[in-house]
């Protein structure tokens, strides 16, 4: 039967062409990654029909050897690509060829810079696929057809990169994909036998399906040469380890992250008794652009007796470790496994358990025998982690130890102090882990809560991730040792505090207790309580968060995402040995008395990172003291 053409030329999305632009500038150093991008995305080809055809084996279509195969024309100067496959309809070759469907695309695009070395690692982790191939080439033609469907439904797309693309119905007798590349006349040196089959070894050889090309023959004349399989086709996490070279675990990492750079580390373990299961993680060096968005896919791969069942398996590993790559494969499950019912297998809840401990494992070694990679790590990764004691009960003391926190005794905002750190340069008589919160590492190191530790030489960890308020009440001890935070109720600095401290507190609370209802009068319902502080040696006031109330940082975050926040007071704390503060207890006009208690309750709000809610009249009243002052 004849098929009525239907030829229609569709323009790329926008992300498209900037995307093509930009990698084909990019990337163009590394021209040969072209080869490795799109026989992987032949092997998942070749991975979802395997998948499919286990509820319906006629889409193998009387051809159940799947195989990837490699052609080149030298004097035609291409390089074509086959794949036996699930292949594409109409809609699929529009949708996948046409659009990146990825939310945070826009947001990527943005992080370019136009410096071709940074760039590359960005287009890198972002995965390029399908489109690396106008790399070297400047024309790609696409002949496809979906497994199942009439020879009729077969697609023939083609563009030559420049914005728009020719889509036709064409007959195809074979299922699965063919990629033609024209070559660009600088990229002929990949039209060629020995070219080919370097690339594939050192890209591709750990692929499971068999890439053939034709074997190479000594007259080198058409037609008498057989088929032969140019990579070692076996799912690399089945060998044993020590089969398994450095080169081949980094390269099978490339493979299903689809990443330029090597891994920071990976573990590779095969796990036998009341389970089965082999599994191979990895971490990244970097992250991928859409790391914060939760909603993004995520997951490992999971195989099932060596049969691939899905890209993003996101019930092996919790949210907080989304960033991991790796394929699990299990004997435990049925090949049929659907992700309802991964959602409700004790199977899945015990593999997860297990791999969830072993990534926590391996970030702790990394962390111990190279502390310079687990610090690569935390700068990428670390906001994640901090996820972790909310999501993660069981492993909170684990994960604990593997955070990683600025501090006022390295005095640099860089996140590299550990709480096993923090615990070892604890002072004499101190229990407790101390630590503030704050918009940014500036104005927590210059927070008045910390005036008393430094007098004291007590460290204090300091926490400025939007995360880090939230986390903290989650995380509240470490090693046996509570955390406190020091802007929150009552401190307590245990035996750091000397017994002439205390008694001078208790004394200034008794000598001052007509100033201190006096304040809390003038100041009527703007603080629910008014105490004298043992916190401070040079600010004459400070605001303290209640046990139970909501922090700053936390108010923020709720009032961005549009909730209400809930109604709360802060205690008013006065260090009775400021000057300012002596002269407030001397000052006999309410009026003015007001005024500067309001003043030092506006610059105390200041100083705690939090906003005024009526500045006009904090700068009124301190006019008018100034004015007062002048006469």
């Amino acid at each position: 039967m004849t098929v009525e053409t239907q030829k229609e030329t569709l323009g790329f999305q926008t992300e498209v062409k900037q995307l093509l632009h930009l990698m084909i500038h990019s990337l163009y150093s590394n021209k040969e990654i072209f080869l490795r991008e799109l026989i992987s995305n032949a092997s998942d080809a070749e991975d979802k029909l395997r998948f499919a055809a286990l509820k319906d084996d006629s889409l193998f279509e009387n051809e159940p050897d799947l195989k990837i195969r490699l052609d080149y024309d030298k004097e035609a100067n291409t390089v074509a690509l086959t794949d036996n496959g699930i292949g594409m309809s109409r809609d699929d070759v529009i949708q996948n060829l046409g659009t990146i469907a990825r939310s945070g695309t826009a947001e990527f695009l943005s992080q370019l810079t136009g410096d071709e070395k940074k760039d590359s690692k960005l287009i890198g982790q972002f995965g390029v696929g399908f489109y690396s191939a106008f790399i070297v080439a400047d024309r790609v033609e696409v002949f496809t057809r979906r497994a199942g469907t009439p020879i009729e439904d077969g697609v023939h797309w083609e563009s030559t990169g420049d914005g728009e693309f020719t889509i036709e119905s064409v007959e195809r007798p074979a299922r699965g994909t063919q990629i033609v590349l024209h070559l660009k006349p600088d990229a002929s040196e990949f039209a060629d036998g020995w070219r080919l089959r370097n690339l594939v070894k050192k890209y591709s050889d750990h692929i499971s399906f068999p890439v053939v090309m034709k074997a190479e023959s000594e007259d080198d004349k058409e037609g008498e040469a057989e088929d032969e399989t140019v990579n070692e086709a076996t799912a690399l996490w089945t060998l044993p380890r020590t089969e398994i070279k450095e080169e081949e675990y980094k390269g099978f990492y490339k493979h299903i992250a689809h990443d330029f750079e090597d891994p920071l580390t990976w573990s590779h373990n095969k796990v036998e008794g009341k389970l089965d299961y082999t599994s191979l993680l990895y971490i990244p060096a970097r992250a991928p652009f859409d790391l914060y968005n939760r909603e993004a896919p995520r997951g490992i791969k999971l195989y099932v007796q060596r049969v691939f069942i899905m890209d993003h398996a996101e019930q092996f590993l919790p949210l907080y470790l989304r960033f991991v790559k790796g394929v699990v494969d299990s004997n435990d499950l049925s090949l049929n496994v659907s992700r309802e019912i991964l959602q409700n297998d004790s199977t899945v809840e015990n593999i997860k358990t297990a791999l969830t401990k072993r990534v926590l494992d391996m970030l702790a070694k990394l962390a111990k025998k190279e502390p310079e990679q687990y610090q690569k790590f935390w700068d990428e990764f670390g906001t994640v982690m901090k996820e972790g004691p909310a999501e993660d009960f069981s492993n909170r003391e684990k994960i604990g130890g593997l955070l990683r926190f600025a501090s006022t005794h390295t005095g640099e905002p860089a996140q590299n102090v550990s709480l096993a750190d923090y615990i070892g340069r604890m002072k004499d008589g101190q229990t407790k882990i101390y630590y503030i919160t704050a918009d940014n590492f500036t104005a927590a190191k210059s927070s008045p809560h910390l005036e008393i530790f430094r007098k004291k030489g007590v460290e204090v960890l300091i926490l400025s991730d939007r995360i880090d308020e939230w986390m903290m009440g989650y995380l509240t001890e470490f090693d046996g040792k509570q955390l406190q935070d020091v802007a929150r109720g009552e401190l307590d600095l245990g035996e750091v505090e000397t017994e002439e401290d205390k008694k001078h507190q208790e004394e200034a609370t008794e000598a001052h207790k007509g100033l201190l209802e006096r304040i809390k009068t003038a100041l009527d319902d703007r603080v629910q309580e008014v105490r004298v502080t043992n916190r401070l040696t040079e600010s004459p006031a400070c605001l303290v968060v209640g046990d139970y109330d909501m922090g700053a940082q936390m108010k923020k975050i709720m009032e961005a995402a549009g909730q209400k926040v809930p109604e709360s007071k802060p205690i008013f704390e006065i260090n009775t040995d400021h000057p300012l503060v002596a002269r407030l207890e001397q000052e006999k006009s309410d009026e003015q008395f007001t005024d500067l208690a309001a003043v030092l309750l506006d610059q105390a709000t200041l100083a705690s990172g939090e906003q005024l809610k009526d500045p006009g009249s904090y700068v009124s009243r301190l006019n008018r003291l100034l004015l007062d002052l002048s006469n």
